[in-house]
């Protein structure tokens, strides 16, 4: 006898499919019928379980945030501060190597398209909001040992951080790699830190 497709499983490979070709050629690529003979299944299954292109998108965001939580959930167990690289950096390193790069570039792909739908914009939060904590908890370890924690200044450098990455993440999405090691971006990752501290110290100073 035949058996009935997974739904769950079968939504799965549909959105894997639309991750590839999103990454590939952009939101345009990602049609119902190219995800479906991308994913190798028969014609109209795509628009079967996602209707509308915009659900497509929004279901893709939402497997992309899945996928994206476990490797978040995976960097924030390495609680150890001493440990090299962090693994904030790890995270980084990962996301744009490898298979995940493709995630990555989709990821960015729907960036794009978000503020034109709130709702897609709502799913790609879920793991962009966790990515934010995993940095300021990275902000904070990196703080001098005894130093008082000035909320504000955990705010700008944490900002700051994040934006950098946001930078790498895009540059190495468009094939521009200026570091090879996660060890190599902990480095900088730390200089921003202490630069944006120096600074506030600096105004601090001059404010007096």
């Amino acid at each position: 006898m035949r058996r009935s497709p997974n739904p769950e499983q079968r939504r799965r490979t549909l959105c894997d499919a639309a991750i590839q070709l999103l990454a590939d050629d952009g939101v345009k690529s990602a049609t119902h019928l190219k995800v479906d003979r991308k994913a190798g299944l028969p014609d109209g299954t795509t628009s079967f379980y996602f209707r509308t292109s915009s659900a497509l998108l929004r279901a893709v965001a939402e497997r992309i945030a899945e996928l994206d939580l476990k490797d978040l959930t995976a960097a924030t167990r390495r609680t150890d501060p001493s440990s090299q690289p962090s693994g904030l950096a790890t995270l980084v390193f990962r996301s744009v190597n490898g298979a995940r790069l493709t995630r990555t570039k989709a990821r960015n792909e729907l960036a794009l398209q978000s503020p034109r739908d709130p709702e897609l914009a709502k799913a790609l939060r879920r793991y962009t909001d966790d990515f934010t904590a995993l940095i300021r908890d990275a902000v904070v370890r990196l703080q001098p040992e005894g130093a008082d924690v000035d909320a504000a200044l955990i705010d700008a450098q944490t900002y700051t951080v994040q934006m950098f990455i946001g930078g790498v993440m895009l540059a190495c999405a468009s094939g521009d790699r200026r570091f090879h090691t996660a060890t190599e971006l902990d480095s900088l990752i730390s200089g921003i830190v202490r630069g944006v501290g120096e600074e506030s110290s600096a105004n601090f100073r001059d404010s007096l």
